[in-house]
């Protein structure tokens, strides 16, 4: 059986990588969010719920017993070393689910959305690393909008992720968002449309 040709989607907070895995999902490829993957694993009953209550404590949840991300994030956010915690407890059962479903997938090609995508080493077999960017005013202006943070907090989350220099310099498609959607979209179909011509070939050889 062919395995799918694996994209990595990966860019630093607010730079657009939902919307980019959207737009490739409605042209055709399966698109996996680790994110979402992450929020299942940490539901109650999930994989890593109780590892990460234990690791942080009542005070991350919410009166349904449920993680509190907002909570959680405040308290990662603000200490390197607490946000390492959780990354080592959440990323490894992240990427066995992220490769299962790969593995079940019968797509052509599959994009694997995921923010600590290079740090965790979850690409180490993809194909191709596609990196989103824009510059930080746009994100400060996004995260202030869609998550209703102070400028400040959303400052906190930006600047405590590695530069977006770090991603650019192994990226294979570096796609810039800060511009319009319409403009997002004329790069994604343009690398859309090229990797098609590039699995046609190598189908044909």
């Amino acid at each position: 059986m062919r395995l799918p040709y694996c994209i990595g989607l990966t860019g630093n907070i607010a730079t657009g990588k939902t919307t980019v895995g959207q737009m490739l999902q409605a042209l055709g490829a399966v698109w996996i969010d680790a994110d979402k993957v992450a929020h299942r694993m940490m539901e109650p009953g999930g994989k890593v719920y109780k590892a990460v209550t234990q690791a942080f404590g009542p005070q991350i949840l919410g009166h349904d017993g449920t993680i509190d991300r907002g909570k959680l994030g405040n308290r990662v956010f603000s200490d390197p070393q607490a946000l390492r915690e959780l990354e080592s407890l959440v990323h490894p059962a992240v990427i066995e689910a992220v490769e299962h479903q790969i593995a079940l997938s019968e797509a052509a090609v599959v994009v694997v959305e995921a923010i600590k995508l290079l740090e965790s080493g979850m690409a180490a077999h993809y194909q191709a690393i596609w990196v989103t960017v824009c510059d930080e005013e746009t994100q400060v202006a996004r995260l202030m909008q869609g998550r209703n943070l102070s400028r400040d907090a959303a400052l906190q989350r930006i600047r405590a992720q590695p530069s977006q220099e770090d991603k650019i310099a192994v990226a294979d498609l570096v796609i810039t968002t800060e511009g319009s959607l319409e403009k997002t979209r004329a790069q994604v179909e343009a690398a859309w449309a090229e990797l098609n011509a590039l699995l046609v070939a190598g189908h044909e050889t």
